[in-house]
């Protein structure tokens, strides 16, 4: 990813975009022929020349242009460079090069969201029978399995891997259309070339440059995406707390988790990834501020994209790369899960010991006092949910030792666990 946003890149983009309006040029006949092919043939750069000339000319496509023109002297070509950037403006390159970088970006990025899916596919399928405890604020609610929440975050990075399908794709646009946009050089029919031959829409109508509504909506379609990946890191750490133990990133061999405690295994990854996050996120509003600019153009948001694009392309592909690893290599310990479940001797079955009083005919007000009021008893002091239930008097007027039973099941929690499944994963056998 950072080769794709490097200077040599960049120029090279550019000069794909002026070969491509050189070649196009010359097959409305604006553009001799052997002159286009010449600059097809000869015309290159080099990066430190380029940054040489713009140290004084303060201008990058300038300095662009003429070090690729000194490429043609030097190769006896120079005539045909009075063709090179014929007719066009700065931003009809930068631009539309612009658009094949950011294509080449999202290609790479793309790779990754299908890789992390892949992986949360697998291992929801691997946990979709762990029975674990749901929490609510943070506090036990009631049954889960370990697999449903990872099937939660594979169907949010699918609805992210749409989102980000279509920012790209509408990135995916040229522009040649000049210093304000109406053509004043080029026509309509050869922007509709220049841009085919470099696999890229022409924009519908654009000033000087592309409108950076587009380029919000991919920087927000990356920031949803670390979000998401935020989320899956965030659930991981609280997971591996001491107290939860339920689950833990990789620990590698030899690593070393504090230079004073050796007992240490944190989740630095996760930390790493939560806190990573932030800065895509923050990138959101730059880009959003860059709509707006004065009339057909000024360059206040130019400054800001080659920090703000870059930086949120790397980071996203760093940050999946980073997630693939935590959910590919996550510990899973399904004794704990259980554990946690039972450790409060039933409390989490409050919720169905309810419904089966209202349904056995207790009036729900009275049945949500009489299991609220032992449900508190037994937090307080560490009671028997369950065995209290079992021995009341009041409840057993109302159900038989079997119906309390059932009310304490997990299977019964968990009884829809398969169609949820379906739902989310059709396509699987």
């Amino acid at each position: 990813m950072g080769r794709i946003f490097s200077d040599e890149n960049r120029f090279s983009q550019w000069l794909a975009v002026e070969l491509a309006a050189s070649e196009a040029l010359a097959e409305t006949g604006e553009v001799p022929a052997d002159a286009a092919r010449a600059l097809r043939e000869h015309a290159s750069f080099k990066v430190e020349r380029i940054h040489e000339i713009e140290r004084e000319v303060k201008h990058d496509v300038i300095a662009f242009t003429t070090a690729v023109a000194e490429t043609m002297a030097a190769a006896q070509h120079a005539d045909a460079s009075r063709w090179l950037h014929y007719g066009l403006t700065s931003n009809d390159v930068v631009d539309t090069a612009q658009a094949l970088v950011l294509k080449q970006a999202s290609s790479e990025i793309r790779k990754g969201i299908v890789a992390l899916i892949a992986c949360l596919k697998r291992r929801a399928f691997e946990f979709k029978d762990t029975v674990q405890i749901g929490r609510t604020h943070g506090i036990h609610a009631e049954p889960i399995t370990f697999g449903l929440k990872i099937a939660l975050w594979y169907d949010e990075m699918q609805r992210g891997l749409v989102r980000f399908d279509a920012a790209a794709e509408d990135l995916r646009v040229g522009k040649i259309s000049g210093a304000v946009g109406a053509f004043g050089h080029i026509g309509p029919a050869a922007e509709e070339k220049i841009c085919e031959r470099v696999g890229l829409r022409p924009a519908p109508i654009a000033s000087q440059v592309i409108a950076r509504d587009r380029h919000a909506a991919w920087v927000s379609a990356l920031a949803l995406l670390a979000a998401t990946l935020e989320k899956i890191a965030l659930e991981i750490r609280h997971l591996q707390r001491t107290e939860v133990r339920e689950a833990e990133e990789p620990f590698t061999a030899g690593q070393k988790g504090s230079s004073a405690m050796p007992h240490k295994r944190n989740p630095v990854t996760a930390e790493q990834i939560c806190g990573l996050a932030r800065i895509i996120r923050g990138n959101v509003n730059a880009a959003i501020e860059d709509i707006a600019l004065w009339h057909e153009r000024d360059i206040s948001h130019s400054s800001v994209e080659r920090v703000i694009l870059a930086d949120s392309a790397i980071l996203a592909d760093y940050l999946l790369a980073k997630t693939i690893w935590l959910v590919d290599g996550m510990r899973v310990y399904p004794e704990r899960m259980r554990q946690n479940l039972e450790s409060t001797k039933g409390l989490v079955f409050s919720g169905q010991l309810l419904l089966d009083l209202s349904a056995a005919g207790m009036l729900r007000e009275q049945a949500y006092r009489l299991v609220q009021g032992n449900a508190m008893e037994a937090w307080e002091n560490g009671g028997d949910f369950r065995a209290t239930m079992e021995s009341n008097k009041e409840v057993l007027s109302y159900l038989s030792i079997e119906k309390i039973k059932e009310a304490f099941s997990v299977a019964r929690h968990l009884s829809h666990v398969d169609a949820i499944f379906r739902r989310v994963f059709p396509e699987k056998d």
